[in-house]
């Protein structure tokens, strides 16, 4: 079950996530799912502005860092050594001759044998549809013709890391909350309530035929 917010933590995710934090940091920060943290951002920034911060921070994080990988720190260490190269045969002529002929040694690094924990991106996989306890009343947003809105779910950023396979799936979204759905509407669309969720089961198969195998909702990625 999703972690409940306060309104003090609300806020501080809020301006920690305008300040540049990612949806991991502010995850493990606040010790609740990314899509909890994702989905209280959406409602208090709605969908466009939610997407603009993701591009902005994603456009930061590709920038090259400067440091020891810049060239021009490169070039000034490998200045740095070819001068410190060409003193060591004065060096070497006031030692002994014993050890000019010094035997260069050399140790081996052991790879490491380490499991990286991707447990938080296992709680974010798909769940069957079968699994899935809707509640009673949830929203869809349509055109003015009520025909569904498909989207691919590369066009949702707190998927992006799944595989491309999965990024290509044709999806719709549905919401729990109304506020949330109708930010996330334009001009030309409006919002569908759906007050029998039973129907997703029952046009599961209708659904699959249309290409449509996800549907995507604040709390959870269902598999059809």
């Amino acid at each position: 079950m999703a972690k409940r917010l306060t309104d003090k933590e609300r806020n501080e995710i809020l301006e920690s996530f305008k300040s540049g934090k990612s949806i991991d940091f502010l995850s493990e920060e606040f010790n609740c799912n990314k899509l909890t943290i994702t989905r209280n951002l959406k409602k208090n920034l709605g969908e466009s502005k939610y997407k603009e911060y993701i591009n902005k921070s994603k456009s930061l994080r590709s920038k090259p860092k400067e440091g020891r990988n810049n060239p021009l720190n490169i070039n000034l260490e490998f200045e740095e050594s070819k001068k410190i190269t060409k003193n060591i045969p004065a060096l070497e002529e006031n030692k002994n001759h014993s050890n000019l002929n010094a035997v260069e040694s050399f140790f081996e690094i052991a790879p490491l044998d380490y499991e990286i924990e991707n447990s938080p991106r296992k709680e974010l996989s798909s769940v069957p549809i079968s699994e899935i306890d809707f509640p009673k009343v949830v929203y869809m947003v349509v055109d003015k013709k009520i025909e569904l809105e498909i989207k691919l779910l590369k066009d949702f950023p707190e998927w992006d890391f799944l595989p491309l396979t999965d990024l290509n799936r044709k999806t719709i979204e549905i919401f729990f909350d109304l506020n949330l759905a109708k930010r996330s509407c334009n001009k030309e669309q409006k919002v569908l309530k759906v007050p029998n969720t039973n129907v997703f089961r029952i046009a599961a198969p209708f659904l699959i035929s249309k290409g449509i195998t996800r549907i995507v909702c604040a709390e959870n990625l269902i598999a059809l």
